[in-house]
């Protein structure tokens, strides 16, 4: 829950950033949201959360 609570987050940050920075206008940022949400409750979503946390349980292995 946390990672996806993170994710989130991140991603809307970014949206942010990017509509703010005229580099994504409203339009597609609102397709982006819809796709996501949509995309959340096909049969990939579970596939794409065990992804996600493979690469989160990649990144935190790593020592620096």
């Amino acid at each position: 829950m946390a990672i996806s609570l993170s994710a989130i987050l991140l991603l809307a940050i970014v949206l942010v950033i990017l509509n703010r920075s005229s580099r994504l206008r409203v339009g597609p940022a609102i397709a982006a949201i819809l796709f996501g949400f949509f995309l959340a409750s096909t049969g990939m979503a579970p596939a794409i959360n065990r992804f996600l946390n493979a690469v989160a349980d990649t990144v935190g292995q790593i020592n620096l």
